[in-house]
Formats: C-alpha cells, sequence, structure tokens
C-alpha cells in the first residue's frame, strides 16, 4: 500500500508537468491558428483533458460485466460531478490564495461572462437531457436521446468558432517552453509540445487511477463510490491544475472555460457512449450525484447573470454541495 501511495503521489508530478506544457502549448497553437479564449478554452483545453476520464468507462464498458458496467456509469457521472463540486472550488481557492499572495491585483475575474454563461447554459440543457434519458421506457428513445446530444455538441463547438477575438490580442503568452529563445515558435513546434504534454496528463492521470483504486480496494470501497469519487478526482486533475495555472496568470476566461467546456463535453459525448453500452438506468446515488452537479452550475450561473461578473466566493459553493454528496454515498 505504501508502494501505492508514493506512486499515485508520483504521478501527480507527471500531470502538473503535463499541464504546465498543455496550458502554453494551448494558448500558442490558438495565436497561431488566431482562434478565440472561447474556443482554446473551452473547446481545445477542455477537450484535450477530458480525454483521461472519458477512456475510463470506454475501457470499463469493453471489458463486460456488472461491476465494470458500475465502474462505466460511475466514471460517466463522477465527471461532470466533480468538475461541478471540486473544480469550481479549486479555481476559486486559487483566485482568494493567488490574491492574497499578491500574485493577483483584485478578487474580481476578468472573465467574458457571455462564453462562461454560454457553456453553462448547454450545460444545463444537455445533462437534464442526459439524465432525464434513464428514465425513458424504451431503449430505443434513449438511444435517440444520445445522438441529439452529439448533435448539440456539434453545434455548441461551431457556435464557439464562430464568435470571439484571437486570444493573442486578449492576453500576454509566454514563450513556448520547447523553444524558449524564439520570441515566436513555428507551429510544428507547438504541436509537438502538445502531443508531449497529452502524454504526459494520460499517463500521470491513468498511474494515479491505477494506484489509487489499490489503495481504495485495501479500504473497501464499492465500485460505483469509487467511480463517482475516487477516480473521477484524478482524472479530473488536468482540469483543476489547467485552471489554477490560468488564474495565477490572469487568465480567468480559459481557466473557467477550461472548466465549463469540458462539462458540456462530459454531459454529451462520454454520456451517449453510456446510454449505447448500458441499459442507462441511474440509481439514486447516481442521480443524487447528477443533480449536485446541476444545483451547483445553475447557482454559478444566476450568481455570473445578475451579477454581470463571477466572483471566486460563488465557485466555493461546490465544496457543501460535495460533502453533501459523501453524506449520500456513504450513508
Amino acid at each position: 500500500m505504501a508502494l501505492d501511495v508514493a506512486l499515485a503521489l508520483g504521478s501527480l508530478l507527471v500531470i502538473v508537468a503535463g499541464c504546465e506544457l498543455f496550458t502554453n502549448a494551448v494558448e500558442w497553437f490558438g495565436a497561431k491558428c488566431n482562434l478565440s479564449t472561447g474556443v482554446c478554452g473551452s473547446v481545445l483545453a477542455a477537450v484535450g483533458t477530458a480525454l483521461p476520464e472519458t477512456l475510463v468507462p470506454i475501457v470499463a464498458f469493453i471489458k463486460g460485466g456488472e461491476e465494470a458496467q458500475q465502474i462505466g456509469t460511475g466514471g460517466i457521472l463522477g465527471a461532470p460531478f466533480m468538475l461541478a463540486t471540486l473544480a469550481f472550488t479549486v479555481t476559486g481557492l486559487g483566485v482568494l490564495g493567488y490574491t492574497r499572495s499578491g500574485r493577483r491585483e483584485s478578487l474580481d475575474m476578468a472573465v467574458d461572462a457571455e462564453v462562461l454563461s454560454h457553456d453553462l447554459g448547454y450545460f444545463l440543457v444537455a445533462y437534464l437531457a442526459a439524465v432525464g434519458a434513464s428514465f425513458l421506457p424504451v431503449h430505443g428513445a434513449k438511444l435517440g436521446v444520445g445522438f441529439v446530444l452529439i448533435a448539440f455538441y456539434a453545434y455548441y463547438v461551431w457556435v464557439h468558432f464562430k464568435s470571439g477575438t484571437c486570444i493573442a490580442d486578449e492576453c500576454d503568452i509566454h514563450p513556448l517552453r520547447l523553444t524558449p529563445r524564439y520570441e515566436v515558435p513555428r507551429l510544428r513546434f507547438v504541436l509537438a509540445q502538445f502531443l508531449i504534454a497529452l502524454g504526459c496528463i494520460f499517463i500521470g492521470a491513468h498511474m494515479f487511477v491505477d494506484h489509487l483504486e489499490h489503495v481504495a480496494a485495501y479500504a473497501g470501497v464499492s465500485p460505483l463510490v469509487l467511480s463517482i469519487i475516487i477516480t473521477p478526482i484524478a482524472t479530473e486533475l488536468p482540469e483543476k491544475f489547467n485552471s489554477v495555472l490560468w488564474v495565477r496568470e490572469g487568465k480567468d476566461t480559459l481557466a473557467m472555460g477550461n472548466i465549463t467546456g469540458a462539462m458540456v463535453f462530459q454531459s454529451t459525448i462520454p454520456v451517449t457512449i453510456g446510454i449505447i453500452a448500458t441499459p442507462w438506468v441511474l440509481e439514486l446515488r447516481g442521480l443524487a450525484s447528477a443533480a449536485i452537479a446541476l444545483v451547483s452550475a445553475t447557482l454559478v450561473y444566476v450568481c455570473m447573470r445578475m451579477q454581470g461578473k463571477l466572483s471566486p466566493w460563488a465557485l466555493l459553493v461546490g465544496l457543501p454541495l460535495y460533502g453533501a454528496f459523501l453524506v449520500i454515498a456513504f450513508s
């Protein structure tokens, strides 16, 4: 068990290093291709860092069996749950901590409220449809909902590509890590760093999951609780670390878009995989995690719409909601 704990901690360092390379590469890729901040944060960064947790349920479904099916379904539900609770909380704490230490000038988050409202609105609609599909009596109808969700996500991406101004015009970009001497790196070096970063994130996240599962086995944690609570903590770490790195630099739209964009992705593509591979009948704890994710996202959405800006204090609502789910899960 001690070795598993040590290797899990070592994998965290791999993830952090990958995230540092990834955020830097995404910014340069957006600048080279004249992409907006919304596209870079809510699409490229979100999908790229969502790949590790998306592969977990796919591997579980391929493995087959009732226990593997529970792990896969729990992984699908756990991703948006973690993003809407712990990821929000970690980002809010990052803003508070960096402001207190002097790394940031103000607690006010300089976000594009339109971009984030767009993301959260899409998430609420898509995830409500995904949860509602579990109550449909005919599996064919559930499959129909799944294909609608795929089209919904495609439209979401298309809208992002049509709007916004180039990231290079909105924020300063640090030199590319692979070629720090060049003021403007070549695209092939940007892509190389992008792929290296994804590899680090992917390997680190799966190392973390493997060793954390061993630790959880010693503690006697059930497959569903493990997949909803423990596994997403590891696989969602990329979104959390990326966002903390971006809020440190005052790039708040990228930081939050990385999370909210992943929420939209997780509520559409992996859910459709779950609908195809399973009966998609959610039990009480699964429904509770989905309901809490929807409540947290709704509260942040309403606060931002009412105030016209985003406060880090609003993001901290995810922490007590996460605690509430732990009570439900272990009761």
